[in-house]
C-alpha cells in the first residue's frame, strides 16, 4: 500500500512538473516569437540597432540576441557563436549556447528562434530557460521533502487499518469456530457502517439463519418420522404377537397377517413419500421439464377421481378455460393436482362438492382445487404444508400428513406459487408461469 502511494505521489509530482514546464516554455516561445517579429529591417545598420535595443535592459541576464552574417560569423549581440545543429526555420528550439557579456562567458540552456533576414543575415533571438530548470529543482526538493513523510504516514495508516481488519477477522473467526462447534445461534459481528467485511458478515449471518432453520426442520422431521413410524410398527408387532399366541386356525393367522401387512404398507408409504419429497427437493427432475398443457392434466385427474368421489357421494366438477402452456414436468404436476384433489375428496362430507378449475390470469395460468369441506384454519395456513402436519380436524382421516408437503415441493421445484385462498370450504391455488 505504501509503495503504491509513493508511486502515485511520484506520478503526481511529475505531472505538476510537466504542466508547469510546458506552461513556462509556451510563455518563452511567445516572448521570443514576438521579439523576432519586431525586426523588419532590411539594412544591416537597422538590424544592429534592433539587437542593441533588445539587449539594453536585461538585469536578470535572460535575454539573448545575436546578428550573424550569411557565413554564420557573429556581428553583434551576446551569443558567442552559432549553436551547432540549430535550424534556421523561424521555429523555437531548446539548445545550449555560450552567452558573452561584460560578466564573461557563460554556458546557458535557452529557447531560441533563428531566422534569415532579407539582407541574408541571420537573426537569433532567445531567452534563458533556467526558470524551467529551477522549477524542476523545486519539484525535486518538494518531492524529497514530502515523499518520505507521506510514505511514513501511508505505512502508519496501512498498519492501523491492517490491524483493525485483523482484529475483526479474528473476532469473526472466533464466532465461526463456535458455530463449527455446534452453536448455531452464534452470529458474526456487524458494525454500523458499510464496508466489505460488514457486507460479508451480513451474508454469512443470513446463511447461518437459513442453516439453523433447516437443521431445526431436520430435527423436527426426524422426530416426526420416528413418531409416525413407531406407531404402525408397534401395532404390527402387537398384531403378530396376538396372532402367534391366539390364532387357532389358519384363517385366524391369515387375518392377523393381513392386518400386519396393512400396517407395514402404511410405514412403507411414509418412507416412500419422504424419499419422493427428498428427490423433488434436490431438483433431480429438471431433465423432465417440457411444455405442458394443464387442461390435459386436469382431465386426467378428474377421470381418475370421479368414480372415487361418486362412491363417497361427492360431486366432482371440472371447469376448464383456454390457458397458456407452461414449462414443467407432466408427471410431477399430475401428482401435485392429484394430491390436492385426493385431500379435497377425503375431507368433503357426503353430498358436498369438489371443483377442479383452470383459470387464465395476467401472471399466468392458475390451477384451483376447491371443496365444501371444513377448510383450513387461518392459524394453520403457515404450517399445513410442513411434513407430518395433521390438523385436529384430520386426525380421524387415513393418511400420514405428507400429501401437501409433496405438493409444496413440486410447486417449489417449478418456481410456481402455492396459496390458500379465503372463501367457504378450502380453496388452494397453484399459480403457474407460461412457457
Amino acid at each position: 500500500m505504501a509503495g503504491a502511494f509513493g508511486v502515485c505521489t511520484l506520478l503526481l509530482f511529475g505531472f505538476v512538473y510537466w504542466q508547469t514546464a510546458t506552461y513556462l516554455t509556451e510563455n518563452l516561445d511567445a516572448i521570443i516569437i514576438a521579439d523576432a517579429r519586431l525586426n523588419n529591417a532590411a539594412a544591416r545598420d537597422q538590424e544592429l540597432k534592433f539587437v542593441m535595443q533588445h539587449l539594453v535592459e536585461d538585469p536578470r541576464r535572460v535575454k539573448l540576441a545575436e546578428l550573424f552574417g550569411s557565413d554564420n560569423v557573429p556581428i553583434a549581440g551576446n551569443v558567442q557563436a552559432m549553436p551547432p545543429g540549430l535550424l534556421i526555420d523561424d521555429t523555437p528550439h531548446t539548445i545550449k549556447l555560450v552567452r558573452v557579456d561584460i560578466r564573461g562567458r557563460e554556458l546557458q540552456t535557452a529557447r531560441v528562434i533563428a531566422g534569415r533576414l532579407p539582407s541574408g543575415d541571420i537573426l537569433l533571438i532567445g531567452h534563458d530557460a533556467g526558470d524551467v530548470r529551477q522549477i524542476g529543482q523545486v519539484v525535486a526538493r518538494s518531492l524529497g521533502l514530502g515523499l518520505l513523510p507521506a510514505v511514513c504516514l501511508a505505512l502508519l495508516t496501512g498498519t492501523w487499518l491492517s490491524k483493525r481488519a485483523q482484529r475483526r477477522i479474528d473476532e469473526m473467526n472466533r464466532q465461526v469456530q463456535l458455530v463449527v462447534g455446534g452453536d448455531l445461534k452464534e452470529r458474526l459481528p456487524v458494525g454500523g457502517y458499510d464496508d466489505p467485511l460488514n457486507r460479508l458478515a451480513t451474508i454469512v449471518n443470513g446463511m447461518l439463519d437459513q442453516i439453523e432453520h433447516l437443521v431445526g426442520e431436520l430435527s423436527s422431521v426426524g422426530d416426526d418420522i420416528a413418531h409416525d413410524l413407531r406407531t404402525p410398527l408397534t401395532r404390527v408387532r402387537a398384531i403378530l404377537e396376538r396372532g402367534r399366541d391366539n390364532a387357532l386356525t389358519l384363517q385366524d393367522l391369515s387375518i392377523a397377517t393381513d392386518r400386519a401387512i396393512a400396517g407395514l404398507d402404511q410405514s412403507l408409504a411414509i418412507i416412500t413419500a419422504l424419499l419422493r419429497i427428498a428427490e423433488i427437493d434436490h431438483s433431480r427432475r429438471h431433465a423432465g421439464m417440457a411444455t405442458v398443457q394443464l387442461a390435459e392434466i386436469l382431465r386426467a385427474v378428474h377421470e381418475l377421481y370421479h368414480p372415487i368421489a361418486e362412491d363417497k357421494g361427492v360431486s366432482l366438477q371440472l371447469d376448464l378455460t383456454n390457458a397458456a402452456p407452461v414449462s414443467g414436468d407432466h408427471d410431477l404436476l399430475l401428482e401435485a393436482v392429484a394430491n390436492l384433489v385426493d385431500n379435497a375428496v377425503k375431507f368433503t362430507p357426503a353430498h358436498g362438492s369438489v371443483a377442479i378449475r383452470l383459470l387464465q390470469r395476467p401472471e399466468g395460468p392458475v390451477l384451483r382445487v376447491e371443496d365444501t369441506g371444513p377448510g383450513i384454519r387461518y392459524t394453520e395456513r403457515d404450517t399445513v404444508f410442513t411434513r407430518f402436519f395433521r390438523s385436529d380436524r384430520s386426525r380421524h382421516a387415513v393418511g400420514v400428513g405428507l400429501g401437501l408437503s409433496l405438493v409444496a415441493a413440486i410447486v417449489k421445484l417449478h418456481g410456481f406459487r402455492l396459496a390458500i385462498i379465503d372463501g367457504p370450504g378450502c380453496r388452494i391455488e397453484i399459480t403457474c408461469y407460461s412457457a
